[in-house]
């Protein structure tokens, strides 16, 4: 099923440039753009993946990783095949990737109502646009989103945050948080290795914050990729002066896709939360690595563990009022 695109402008000769992510594409009849799943026909864009649901799981809220956003709950994790990206490390390759190198959309047909109706079924407390890039199946999320709102469920992002600010002033009104995978803290790194830029990315971030989406902060940690110290205390540097509260997760690495690097260790996810932390972030965790915890919730001021959790479950919860049950602290985040 193809629906015609949000977001996109006519131009001569039956070409269109589509304004949904930042790489702008412009595309001529019969063309697709970069993600692969958007195509012009005959001057008009669509959307190839409209309806097209590819994943779906009710997965815990921490999964996404979002901490500080209704913990211990769960969202109805979706999404279809596609991204704007080409990561050689990709972890959701199989799907995201599949229109780039096969020029295969599969998926079984959805509707957004039925997408709700199934959250609200599950007793899950929001929608997570996930696994894939939510912002080439916008359509699709958007007119989910907008009627999850309408039942009380919340709207995730779970994104590499390179969609335009037109997109996101878009889905504002029904978009309660995000998770924005920050991939790295270099210009030549995305250009080379994900095939996009960082600046529209440190600028959604602020954007999304500014705006009052509640906002957590991925980056995986991949070796000799982002792991150096001078770049990690970057990241936690751009985060801290945005604001200190933003949650950093920072996720161990395994070879995907196109990858042959080792694994990301123990150790350098312990470095790389230290840097975090001596920028300033009152919240850094990680994870994705057994035997460590780094994924209790502490108050930034007394020190008390105020959530803990053991992988993705929550085994106590005591922030009362989103404050610390010890000294009074506002916790920052959607509890």
């Amino acid at each position: 099923m193809m629906k015609e695109a949000y977001l996109y402008t006519k131009l001569d000769n039956q070409r269109v440039r589509c304004n949904l992510c930042n790489h702008r594409c412009l595309v001529k009849d019969q063309g697709k753009g970069k993600c692969c799943v958007r195509k012009n026909i005959d001057g008009v864009l669509y959307s190839l993946v409209y309806r097209r649901l590819i994943a779906e799981n009710s997965d815990p809220i921490e999964k996404k990783p979002l901490f500080h956003f209704l913990p211990g709950t769960y969202s109805l994790s979706v999404a279809t095949v596609g991204c704007n990206f080409k990561c050689f490390f990709c972890q959701n390759f199989n799907i995201s990737q599949t229109p780039s190198d096969f020029d295969i959309i599969e998926g079984k047909d959805v509707s957004p109502e039925e997408l709700v109706n199934h959250a609200l079924a599950n007793g899950d407390k929001s929608i997570s646009y996930t696994y894939t890039e939510p912002t080439i199946y916008f359509e699709y999320a958007y007119d989910t989103a907008k009627l999850a709102n309408e039942k009380g469920l919340k709207n995730v992002f779970v994104t590499n945050g390179f969609m335009t600010e037109e997109c996101i002033m878009m889905i504002k009104p029904y978009l309660d948080a995000a998770n924005v995978d920050l991939k790295s803290f270099s210009e030549d790194t995305y250009k080379e290795k994900i095939g996009g830029r960082l600046k529209p990315v440190l600028n959604n971030i602020a954007l999304m914050k500014k705006l009052g989406i509640w906002v957590e902060v991925t980056t995986l940690i991949i070796p000799g990729i982002n792991d150096s110290i001078d770049e990690l205390k970057s990241i936690a540097e751009f985060l801290a002066g945005i604001d200190k509260n933003i949650p950093w997760h920072l996720s161990a690495y395994y070879p995907q896709y196109k990858s042959d690097i080792p694994p990301t260790s123990a150790e350098k996810i312990k470095t790389a939360i230290d840097t975090g932390k001596n920028a300033g972030l009152y919240y850094v965790y990680g994870g994705n690595i057994p035997g460590i915890r780094h994924e209790n919730t502490n108050c930034p001021d007394c020190n008390n563990t105020l959530i803990e959790r053991t992988g993705f479950s929550v085994s106590g919860n005591k922030i009362k009022k989103g404050s610390c049950y010890g000294c009074g602290h506002k916790i920052e985040g959607i509890f």
